[in-house]
């Protein structure tokens, strides 16, 4: 019997379509005026880099010594912390997401704390902890002969640090936004938590994880506060390119201006060659 034959019969109502993204012909006056300021603020220092750039002599002080030093280091160093960020930074922002436990917000405002502390009163804090005379330092020192300021490792310190907060919040997002069904199935399937963690928690969050280790390489790439409180200034084993490039304006404003053209360029390949791929693009 039809619908029709049944008076009683509810209507069949169809879903409603998505929303659509409304876009207008014209653009007012008053929006885009201070959006051209603000993408002209953005760009012109970049362009007046590019400018400035002594172009004629580029090769020869980019095959300096000093240069490719300072690069590797800071690569190095950025990568070992971002793998640092993620064996902590993933599992904290695991439990930010998914246990309900008392003191949650406070633990997740400490968190982010990095994010608007000055990077180089995150260097004094992290030297009252693990400096030769600081809480754990010490400790190390006396114990196990181990240091860490003014070191190499002090630099994936200093730049974890200040990093994991982009990897926790990335990643957090990432896992309030999954779809934990699939994890219920998998237990109701038998799975253990750490199964289920492994086999279809991280491959649901895996492009939240990535862009996350992206931006938290980006940042520490250009770490310098907290580096250079930390760890210092010592060329080959702790001088960062942007620690190079503070040492060279100093004395030579083209071999800054180089220096500082390399970690443009840098950044700027890694996250253009990581969007399309993890980040997404609109």
């Amino acid at each position: 019997m039809s619908r029709h034959d049944n008076p009683t019969a509810a209507p069949v109502r169809s879903a409603p379509p998505p929303p659509r993204t409304r876009r207008t012909g014209r653009v007012p006056v008053a929006l885009l005026l201070p959006a051209a300021l603000g993408l002209l603020f953005l760009v012109l220092p970049l362009a007046g880099l590019l400018i400035r750039t002594p172009w004629s002599t580029l090769p020869q002080r980019l095959a300096e010594p000093g240069v490719l030093t300072a690069l590797r280091l800071s690569v190095q160093a950025a990568t070992l912390a971002t793998l640092l960020c993620l064996v902590l930074g993933v599992p904290l922002a695991w439990l930010l997401a998914r246990v309900d436990f008392p003191g949650r917000r406070l633990v997740r405002a400490l968190v982010t704390v990095p994010l608007v502390l000055p990077p180089v009163v995150g260097g004094v804090a992290l030297l009252l902890v693990f400096g030769r005379r600081g809480i754990l330092g010490g400790w190390l020192d006396s114990t196990f002969g181990f240091t860490l300021p003014f070191t190499t490792a002090g630099v994936v310190l200093a730049e974890a640090f200040v990093a994991m907060p982009f990897l926790v919040i990335a990643v957090e997002g990432a896992l309030r936004g999954a779809d934990v069904r699939y994890e219920e199935a998998a237990a109701t399937l038998g799975a253990g938590r750490w199964t289920t963690f492994t086999h279809v928690t991280l491959p649901l969050v895996a492009p939240g994880i990535a862009a996350g280790a992206v931006l938290c390489w980006a940042r520490a790439l250009g770490e310098f506060g907290a580096t250079i409180t930390f760890a210092g200034n010592f060329p080959g084993r702790t001088q960062t390119m942007p620690l190079a490039v503070y040492l060279a304006l100093e004395t030579d404003l083209e071999a800054a201006i180089v220096l500082s053209l390399v970690l443009l360029t840098v950044s700027v390949v890694i996250l253009a060659s990581l969007r399309d791929r993890w980040l997404g693009s609109s």
